[in-house]
């Protein structure tokens, strides 16, 4: 019988592993393809893996809870059509994001087959599109070259091509009718961000003298890991450097305060400051664009949409980021919606994949526990994240037309950690204070 294997998916950059939350199917089922399997969590994210074959589930190889190494076999189908008589033969599933070795199924060019040759170079197969059985079959009916194929939007997991696109293809292309071409996957050029193992801890351990009594020990879940190697990965890779100013955000705080019970009962949200520090930091983004973008080698990569990440501290001590995209195109009760929905969606647990990649600029909200300043690390691969403090009331000099005075302002301390191998001082400097001025001149 021929079978199939699914394994551990990729799911994001840097995700070695995942915790199988649930199991939609039983050994036995008789599934189809694109129908789910499992629901994996990974940094917080739960996500749902769907078949890319269809037949019937011999084997599960993990259960609920289990902790499973991206790329490890999770199941096992047996392919649609087979009646379990003859050797055993077996393809695989490529996890999402990975290379894997292709199976030698024929693709169809335009004068003949070729088969697949098992020993491509690497890099060919990283770019390479993968398409199960079914697809396959139907390209080669339709006389489909691989180059066609390669062209054909994918709507199924992770943008793969589905047994319905192909079908849909080909009915429009019967009818003369000239179908969408697929955008070209563009390959992202971070930094590498490398994963620490036990024979690299992210930290180095420390043995303390007389522990033992009184001390308990315990394991950082897979997210806290998460969070360790990449920070101590980000400290490593940039060159960081932070810097402070002070704001005064009287206006703001003002209009604030004039708006947000209004706010609240048409948007349904309440009004913070944060969608009003999203907004002036992506109008400082757009004048300086070299704030929004990652570093590759000697060479830096402007980035054409201004992602913000909005860090959301979570229930069990750890935390995450999701994505405002195309921040500056938002207004503010847009943003506002934006955040409000990002952040419970976090904190249930609820976020996709989708809502944590993708950021070309993060904010950390240090005034959330009244704290004042803070030096946050570099959100990889970013090359810059801006902390800001807890607006506080204290007494300040101020130019009026009659001379100087003393007032109540309302005064924030905004951060900046950049990268400074392609962000210098100055540039620095200037942009933090944009985002100040912004602030302190508040006109929304």
């Amino acid at each position: 019988m021929a079978t199939f294997e699914i394994k551990m998916p990729k799911l994001g950059e840097s995700i070695t592993e995942g915790i199988i939350v649930s199991w939609s199917v039983k050994i036995g089922d008789n599934i189809k393809e694109d129908d789910i399997l499992f629901e994996v969590n990974t940094a917080k994210v739960n996500a749902e893996v769907p078949s890319p074959v269809a037949g019937t589930i011999l084997e599960l190889l993990f259960k609920v809870g289990d902790t499973v190494p991206v790329g490890d076999i999770v199941a096992v189908v047996q392919l649609e059509g087979q009646d379990g008589s003859g050797v055993p033969e077996k393809t695989t599933a490529k996890p999402a994001g990975e290379a894997a070795p292709e199976p030698p199924v024929p693709i169809i060019s335009g004068k003949e087959s070729k088969i697949l040759n098992m020993e491509e170079k690497e890099e060919e197969k990283e770019e390479s599109r993968w398409y199960s059985p079914v697809v396959l079959q139907l390209a080669g009916e339709a006389k489909i070259s691989t180059e066609e194929l390669n062209t054909i939007p994918g709507t199924g997991y992770l943008g793969r091509l589905s047994k319905k696109d192909i079908i849909d293809y080909i009915e429009q292309k019967k009818k003369g009718v000239k179908a969408p071409i697929a955008a070209k996957k563009m390959q992202p050029v971070p930094t590498p961000l490398k994963t620490f193992t036990q024979t690299q801890p992210a930290a180095a351990s420390i043995v303390l003298s007389g522990a033992g009594d009184g001390t308990e020990t315990q394991d950082m879940d897979i997210v806290g890991r998460i969070i360790a190697d990449r920070m101590i990965l980000s400290k490593k890779v940039s060159a960081h450097v932070t810097t402070v100013v002070e704001a005064d955000v009287t206006k703001l705080a003002n209009w604030r305060k004039s708006q947000k019970d209004t706010f609240l009962k048409h948007e349904g949200v309440s009004l913070t400051y944060m969608p009003a520090i999203v907004r002036v930091t992506a109008k400082a983004l757009i004048e300086f664009p070299k704030v929004n973008a990652s570093v590759d080698g000697y060479r830096f990569l402007l980035k054409k949409h201004i992602n913000v990440g909005i860090a959301v501290s979570l229930g069990d001590g750890n935390l995450i980021v999701p994505v405002i995209r195309d921040a500056d195109k938002l207004s503010i009760s847009g943003l506002a919606v934006a955040i409000s929905d990002l952040a419970n969606k976090a904190r249930i647990n609820k976020l996709t994949i989708d809502d944590i990649q993708g950021g070309t600029f993060t904010i950390t909200n240090f005034g959330t526990f009244r704290n004042l300043i803070g030096t946050p690390i570099i959100n990889q691969p970013e090359v810059a994240i801006l902390g800001v403090g807890y607006v506080e009331k204290k007494p300040a000099v101020i130019e009026t037309p009659e001379g100087d005075m003393i007032a109540i302002r309302h005064k924030m301390f905004l951060s900046l950690s950049y990268d400074h191998r392609i962000i210098n001082g100055a540039l620095g400097g200037a942009f933090l204070q944009r985002i100040a001025d912004y602030l302190e001149n508040w006109d929304e």
